[in-house]
C-alpha cells in the first residue's frame, strides 16, 4: 500500500516546492538571542523569534531552571490528577493569575493545547462560538473539536461581529474569541469594543494573549491592561514560549468556575504530562522579574518605534502595527523566500511567510523586535533591508 501513498506524497511535495511554498528549516547552534550562531559557525542577528523581552537566554531564568531540577527533578512522568502535580505548578499558576488579574490558572504543555482544550468542556451544541477570521490555527482547531454552532466575523470588524452576535441569540450561551495580537499582521484586537458588544448581546469573551502578553499595555500585561478591561474578559490563554522566557508551556487563566471545569474535563490537560519542574521554576522567577521592573518592556517598545519609523522612511510597505511584529509586505511567495535568503547572506535571520500561513498574494517578511536588540542591531538590519530591497526591485 505504501508505494502508492508514497508516490502521492512525492507528487504533493514536488508541487509545493514548484510553487515556491516549500518550508526549509535552518538550525541554530547557540542559545536563542539577538545574535545567534548558525550551522557552519556563521553569526547572524535574529529578527524572527518571538523573544519579545529578550529572556530566552537570561541567566537568572537559566539558574532558576537548574535549581528547580536539582530540587524537584527532571520530569513528572505523569498527568496532574494522578501524581504529576508539585507545589511549584500551583505557584506558577498563581503567579500567572496575579499578572493577568484573574481568579485562577490551569497549565498546559503548550498554548495550542490550551486553545484546543478550552471549548469542548464548556460548550455544547446548544451554544455558539463567534471567532475572528484571523484567529490562530490552535483556536480554529479547538473550535472544530466542539459541537457548538460556529460563527466567523471579519478581522476586527465590529459591525460584522455585531451581526453575528444578533444571529447567535438563537443559542443558549455565546462566546467571542479573538487573538489579542494577530501574529501575521501585528494589529491589536479592539478589545474595548468587543467587550461592549459582548455586554450588549450577553456573550462571554476569550482572548489569546500569546503575542500580546509582555508587549501590549503600559507595562506589557496584555489587552486587559491596554484597554482597562480587568474583570470584563472571562478567559485568557497564552504561552510561556514567547515573551515569558521562550521555552514551552501554555495556560488558560480566568474566572474560577471556568478553570475548575477545565481541570475536570479538558482533555489536553487530563491526558498530557505535567510541565517539567525546570519550566515551572523558571516561570516563577520570570514573573518575579516582571513585578520588579518594566525596563525590558520599555526598551522593546522603544526598539519597535525606532525600527518601524526607519523602515517606513526607507519606503517599505509595512502593515500598521501596535505590537512587536512588523509585516514587511512583498506579496509574492518566491520573492519572500529569495529576500529572506539574501538577508541571511547579509547576516540577518528573517523568514518569508507565504500561503498557507498567510493568504495567497499576501507574502511578507515578518520582523519581530526584541528587548535584546541594541540600536546597532536595528541599524544593521535596516541597512540590509534597504540593500536587498533595492537589489530585488522592492525599493526604487
Amino acid at each position: 500500500m505504501y508505494g502508492k501513498f508514497q508516490k502521492y506524497l512525492q507528487d504533493e511535495l514536488k508541487a509545493i516546492e514548484d510553487a515556491g511554498l516549500y518550508k526549509h528549516e535552518r538550525n541554530i547552534c547557540s542559545p536563542q538571542g539577538a545574535e545567534i550562531t548558525l550551522e557552519g559557525g556563521k553569526k547572524a542577528l535574529n529578527f524572527c523569534a518571538n523573544n519579545y523581552l529578550g529572556l530566552s537566554d537570561n541567566p537568572r531564568l537559566i539558574a532558576a531552571a537548574k535549581k528547580a531540577m536539582d530540587e524537584r527533578g527532571y520530569g513528572m512522568s505523569s498527568v496532574r490528577f494522578i501524581c504529576g502535580a508539585q507545589d511549584i505548578h500551583r505557584q506558577l499558576e498563581k503567579a500567572i493569575a496575579k499578572y493577568f488579574h484573574t481568579d485562577d490558572t490551569i497549565l498546559y504543555a503548550a498554548c495550542f493545547d490550551a486553545n484546543g482544550g478550552v471549548f469542548e468542556p464548556l460548550l455544547t451544541a446548544e451554544d455558539a462560538i463567534i471567532s475572528d477570521a484571523l484567529n490562530h490555527a490552535s483556536i480554529i482547531d479547538g473550535v472544530r473539536l466542539c459541537k457548538a454552532v460556529r460563527y466567523r466575523y471579519a478581522n476586527a470588524d465590529m459591525a460584522d461581529l455585531e451581526e453575528k452576535l444578533k444571529e447567535a441569540q438563537a443559542q443558549r450561551f455565546r462566546i467571542i474569541v479573538t487573538d489579542g495580537v494577530f501574529s501575521m499582521d501585528g494589529n491589536v484586537a479592539p478589545m474595548d469594543k468587543i467587550c461592549e458588544l459582548a455586554e450588549k448581546y450577553d456573550a462571554l469573551v476569550m482572548v489569546d494573549e500569546s503575542h500580546s502578553a509582555g508587549v501590549v499595555g503600559p507595562t506589557g500585561r496584555g489587552v486587559a491592561e491596554e484597554f482597562n478591561l480587568y474583570g470584563r474578559i472571562d478567559i485568557h490563554t497564552g504561552t510561556l514560549g514567547k515573551s515569558f522566557g521562550g521555552a514551552v508551556g501554555g495556560f488558560t487563566t480566568g474566572r474560577q468556575e471556568i478553570i475548575d471545569m477545565l481541570r475536570q474535563r479538558s482533555r489536553p490537560y487530563l491526558f498530557s504530562n505535567s510541565l517539567p519542574p525546570m519550566i515551572c521554576g523558571a516561570g516563577i522567577e520570570l514573573f518575579k522579574m516582571l513585578e520588579e521592573s518594566d525596563e525590558l518592556h520599555t526598551k522593546q517598545q522603544e526598539n519597535v518605534k525606532y525600527f518601524r519609523e526607519k523602515m517606513l522612511a526607507a519606503g517599505f510597505d509595512c502593515k500598521p502595527t501596535q505590537s512587536a511584529i512588523l509585516a514587511v509586505m512583498l506579496y509574492d511567495a518566491p520573492l519572500s523566500q529569495k529576500f529572506a535568503a539574501r538577508m541571511a547572506e547579509e547576516g540577518i535571520f528573517v523568514t518569508g511567510f507565504y500561503y498557507p500561513v498567510v493568504p495567497k498574494g499576501q507574502a511578507r517578511i515578518r520582523v519581530q523586535i526584541s528587548a535584546a536588540h541594541e540600536k546597532g542591531h536595528l541599524d544593521k538590519a535596516i541597512a540590509a533591508f534597504i540593500k536587498v530591497g533595492k537589489e530585488l526591485g522592492v525599493l526604487k
